[in-house]
């Protein structure tokens, strides 16, 4: 694993008690939230491998939600996120799966809010870093540390070349690409990490391209 600072190796600032099973909850949960873009009506929490046996030990399931709901890793309100997330109407469930995960400290969140959903694959590598793996069936390598954007289209010729050229006379650096299909020719998600935010305006731009159907944009 390639540490970018001091912090990556002593942990970040947190709730406790665990920044594998705490601290990376709370961001696996968060990273759900923001990809939503919305207040979500309903969350189901899907627990795997390690998390599964010891959520509760380590207060998993109550970094999470907090999550979900919006808070950092140091939020004083973590431990009341049950209560919290009652009194905002957020349904919520969790659940235990017996598959056997790439990493064990696996997670799945899937948020609803009226005919909107998402679901999201996360794993917690330790000292609070994560990394989303899988965005509603797309594979990917998000972090959640940098800005992003997530473009969903149609598999089709030109179609990533009309985005970044969007970006590029917006003068925005592109850091990390990479694109996933579910099968040749049909829809496909873009996901590009850029040095800077990118503005609402050249996100409309790029959306406004032929073959993109969505856009998701994480600003960090």
């Amino acid at each position: 694993m390639k540490y970018r600072s001091v912090f990556d190796i002593i942990g970040p600032v947190m709730v406790g008690p665990s920044s594998s099973h705490t601290a990376g909850a709370v961001r696996i949960g968060q990273l759900a939230r923001q990809l939503f873009g919305r207040e979500p009506e309903r969350a189901d929490i899907h627990f795997f491998g390690s998390f599964a046996h010891t959520y509760r030990g380590h207060a998993t399931d109550v970094a999470i939600l907090a999550g979900v709901l919006g808070m950092g890793t140091d939020d004083p309100r973590i431990p009341r996120a049950f209560d919290i997330a009652r009194q905002r109407g957020l349904a919520y469930a969790f659940h235990l799966q017996a598959a056997v995960p790439a990493h064990p400290n696996t997670a799945r969140v899937d948020l609803v809010s009226g005919e909107h959903r998402i679901s999201v694959l996360g794993v917690s590598l330790g000292g609070g870093l994560v990394q989303v793996t899988r965005v509603d069936g797309f594979e990917l390598h998000l972090s959640g540390d940098a800005p992003a954007l997530l473009i969903f289209h149609e598999d089709a010729a030109g179609t990533i070349a009309s985005a970044t050229r969007m970006l590029a006379q917006a003068n925005i650096n592109i850091s990390r690409m990479e694109v996933s299909r579910t099968e040749r020719g049909r829809e496909a998600l873009m996901v590009i990490e850029t040095d800077q935010a990118v503005p609402e305006d050249v996100t409309q731009l790029i959306l406004a391209q032929r073959h993109i159907h969505s856009i998701v944009r994480l600003d960090v």
